[in-house]
């Protein structure tokens, strides 16, 4: 039976630097491919950072229970995790990584119980979250604060989750995470 690493968090608290950084160190995670009806963002590609389909899409493929998770996080804004990659991932040989929101990384553990650890990654606060998302540059002021009302929801399920790294210091928490995620691995 393979392994899953859920790892979920406010957007901007560093969840997809701290990914990039366990797959850079060699650890045999592949990355689950998230699905969103979102439009792309800069230079994402699909396939790649996401698989973008359209609200209509998105609706047939939950009719169709190919979905592990999702969620409609804002009106026809749908993300969610498809069956799909689980089964691509453990072909592969390789422990599936999640990056997904608290709910849905609340239901994948559900689902797959001791196969899974669930990381969530706190910022050291909103502040300095909103300061994060600010210096992206990427996002509106609008989206910004529908992100940051968002994520003081998103914080209220760090209890739920069997791990909580605490992002103040970027090195410390990629090594906290790499120490959690390596010895679950070779568990």
């Amino acid at each position: 039976m393979s392994k899953l690493i859920i790892i979920s968090a406010p957007s901007g608290s560093g969840k997809s630097t701290i990914i990039n950084y366990l797959i850079s160190k060699g650890l045999p995670l592949g990355f689950s491919i998230s699905a969103t009806s979102r439009a792309p963002r800069g230079t994402e590609k699909n396939g790649v950072e996401y698989y973008f389909l359209t609200p209509d899409e998105f609706r047939q493929k939950i009719q169709n229970d190919e979905f592990l998770e999702y969620e409609e996080v804002y009106k026809d804004k749908f993300y969610g995790t498809l069956k799909s990659e689980v089964d691509r991932i453990a072909e592969s040989g390789k422990t599936a990584v999640f990056d997904v929101d608290v709910k849905g990384g609340v239901n994948i553990k559900k689902f797959y119980g001791e196969r899974a650890l669930s990381v969530f990654i706190q910022p050291p606060s909103i502040e300095e979250l909103r300061a994060r998302l600010e210096g992206r540059g990427t996002d509106a002021p609008e989206v910004i604060s529908d992100r940051i009302k968002r994520a003081e929801f998103e914080l209220s399920y760090a209890d739920k989750f069997d791990h909580v790294i605490i992002n103040d210091d970027l090195q410390k928490a990629e090594d906290e995470a790499y120490e959690l995620i390596s010895s679950f691995i070779k568990k």
